[in-house]
């Protein structure tokens, strides 16, 4: 096998597509639904206090 710049890209390629397909898995697990829901509340969690 010849390694050579296109061989690269296509490898980085194939590398990053399987990093991005476990991101989305990694995101919408049943799993992490409770931990990011609340984090989605967080902002709306703390009474305003005058600074």
């Amino acid at each position: 096998m010849e390694l050579d710049i296109n061989t690269l890209r296509s490898w980085a390629t194939v590398a990053s597509f399987i990093t991005f397909i476990g991101i989305i898995v990694w995101a919408y697990s049943r799993r992490n639904a409770a931990d990011f829901d609340e984090a989605a509340n967080l902002p709306f969690s703390k009474i305003d206090e005058p600074q």
